[in-house]
């Protein structure tokens, strides 16, 4: 059986529809309180938020959910998702509780959730606690909860701060001549983000940190990165970096406004633990979206690449099976295993910070040699998420772009884990033949499944 609510991250749809509804959420936290008191009588909980004007009433809903079968929880308020998974741990909680729906618009939400240890919970867990909330919604154990305008819980600055002062230790000391320009794309990050650089010292200038309840993501972030890249042109600073709604990835521009991605992170990351004998295995864990241009220089530093289904708690799990330390996604969700359980954009941030602080080279200069494939990605909203080999059509136009892109670039076509979106991605040394190609593909997608 397979999951019917819990997508690659968590449980996302629009906040106040189904299964964000009041009841179902309400649902969900019983459920989840259900599994954790087969542990624990009273089982505690961390929950955070981000800044969604929704977010709050998603918040008590759980925690009500979670109260029902003697749940404690403690609120962190707004807080980054690898917040809370660093809380969870660190704190002995049993679970950790996110409400964001990442990078997608205002008017979605999602619950993710993070078991005692810090990590995503199994998709065999997931699945069990799904049926619970059915069973729920079923026999009409959940009361007709209703949006609440003012929230109730209060958010515990202590425990955001505590987070803070860990990521500070990670990097004592930074070097970095000029000004780093950050954008915080109005989520999770506006409110840690000051705080944390004000601790380090560093000379920032912060955009998109004023947020009103519906602006998170609003033509900023890490799904805008030109314009962080534009802003440390226009101020003529060092770099920029821009981290999406719940700032668990991070991407980056250097000195003269060229977006930086999640693959070439991994590039100047592997090299770095390398040189320090610290890069286990001499393996990077990447996704089937990387570049094959990552491959190829990695492979010329002597490290292996090994790629994983997109996600980061894929990518995990592929580096727990092999001993890799260092894994990620180009969207820029980039795990340091030996550091964090889950990708973390503010840690991200300082690790690229620390990384040009020791070398005294520039960001340009630690991935000059990154020379990428010519790449396009194109999404198709469906109306359901058919198995691809089942449409005959979809399936003959992706063999064909393979037989003639053999050898010389790639095809990858996918659901995404979030949205109701087929991904049609094409590498080639050909933009011609890439270009051909991503348009037959996504016309036949559309044409069989579209919405």
């Amino acid at each position: 059986m397979s999951r019917k609510l819990f997508g690659t991250d968590g449980i996302r749809g629009v906040a106040g529809e189904f299964p964000l509804d009041g009841g179902t959420v309400f649902a969900i936290g019983r459920a989840l309180g259900h599994h954790l008191t087969r542990h624990e009588h009273s089982p505690r909980v961390v929950i955070g938020q981000d800044t969604r004007e929704s977010s709050g009433w998603i918040a008590d809903a759980v925690a009500a959910g979670l109260a029902s079968v003697k749940g404690e929880v403690e609120s962190a308020g707004v807080i980054t998702t690898p917040g809370i998974a660093y809380l969870t741990r660190e704190l002995g909680f049993d679970a950790g509780i996110v409400i964001s729906a990442s990078h997608n618009p205002w008017t979605d939400n999602g619950i993710k959730v993070f078991g005692g240890d810090g990590y995503k919970l199994s998709d065999e867990i997931e699945l069990s606690i799904e049926k619970e909330i059915f069973r729920l919604l079923e026999e009409g154990k959940v009361p007709d909860a209703r949006p609440q305008t003012t929230p109730t819980l209060p958010g515990d600055h202590d425990l955001r701060e505590r987070y803070e002062t860990w990521l500070k230790a990670r990097v004592p000391q930074l070097r970095i001549r000029g000004k780093v320009v950050i954008d915080c794309a109005n989520g999770a990050a506006s409110t840690c983000a000051p705080e944390l650089f004000a601790m380090l010292g560093q000379d920032a200038q912060f955009i998109h940190y004023d947020p009103n309840g519906r602006n998170i993501n609003d033509h900023c972030g890490a799904l805008y990165p030109q314009v962080v890249a534009e802003a440390v042109q226009k101020s003529k600073a060092a770099l920029g970096v821009t981290f999406d709604g719940d700032a668990d990835r991070a991407l980056f521009a250097d000195r003269h406004g060229n977006v930086v991605n999640g693959d070439a992170v991994l590039l100047m990351a592997a090299r770095d633990l390398q040189s320090r004998h610290e890069l286990a295995a001499a393996t990077v864990v990447a996704t089937t979206m990387s570049n094959m241009g990552l491959e190829a220089a990695l492979k010329r530093s002597g490290v292996r690449m090994l790629r994983a289904p997109v996600g980061d708690k894929y990518v995990l799990d592929e580096m727990r099976k092999t001993g890799a330390v260092l894994g990620g996604e180009q969207s820029g969700h980039i795990i340091f295993s030996r550091l964090a359980t889950t990708g973390d954009g503010l840690l991200t941030a300082l690790i690229v910070l620390d990384m040009i602080s020791r070398s005294g080279k520039q960001l340009d200069e630690l991935v000059a040699d990154l020379k990428v494939f010519p790449q396009v990605i194109k999404n198709v909203r469906v109306k359901e998420k058919k198995p691809l080999d089942q449409l005959a059509p979809v399936s003959a136009a992706i063999r064909h772009a393979e037989t003639e892109l053999a050898g010389s670039g790639r095809v990858v076509v996918r659901y995404s884990g979030t949205e109701a979106l087929a991904r049609v991605m094409i590498e080639a040394e050909s933009r011609e033949q890439m270009q051909k190609h991503v348009e037959a593909i996504a016309a036949a997608i559309q044409s069989a499944i579209g919405a």
